[in-house]
């Protein structure tokens, strides 16, 4: 029975952890270290023990995730053409749109937040982009595609790397039951 409250309570940890990955937090990281604890901690001759080949597993999922994550955002902004300044802002600018849309989102519970933080996370980083390159001198014109290959990278590489999580999540479940 205490190992059913356990296995549980790991599966929530996991589907929090990977609903941080939504605002750019390390949610595919905690939940490498959160299942490794758990393997760690939970004998092997139990029936709710996970392998360290489901840790194994999960870590290269978050590493794949990382640069999923990365090369879309950073393939946005390259192609467009833009500076290191623009790139940081946009960053930057993610990170306080991700966290913004969790509050605006709030009057449609779960999915309002979930979208709206994962809209204005794009739209963040669309911005920072367009200051950051307007900053380092470029024209308006320019920023503006700089600022628009951020968003689709920021929302692409997102969308990648909490796709990832989802099969991360889907491995330990997996795991769990059989």
């Amino acid at each position: 029975m205490l190992a059913l409250f356990f296995a549980l309570l790991l599966i929530v940890i996991l589907l929090t952890s990977w609903g941080l990955t939504l605002l750019g937090l390390p949610g595919n990281w905690l939940m490498v270290v959160v299942t490794a604890v758990y393997a760690y901690s939970v004998p092997a001759q139990s029936r709710a023990s996970l392998g360290w080949k489901v840790v194994v597993t999960l870590l290269v999922l978050a590493v794949l995730g990382e640069i999923v994550e990365l090369l879309a955002a950073a393939a946005g902004t390259a192609r467009a053409g833009g500076s290191r300044r623009g790139a940081a802002l946009a960053l930057l600018g993610s990170l306080l749109g991700a966290v913004l849309g969790l509050f605006v989102g709030t009057p449609v519970p779960v999915v309002g937040s979930i979208a709206a933080s994962l809209l204005l996370a794009g739209l963040g980083a669309m911005g920072g982009a367009i200051l950051g390159e307007v900053w380092a001198g470029r024209n308006l014109d320019a920023s503006w595609r700089v600022g628009q290959r951020a968003f689709w990278g920021r929302l692409l590489g997102t969308l990648g790397k909490m796709l990832l999580g989802a099969v991360m999540v889907a491995l330990v479940v997996a795991a769990l039951i059989w």
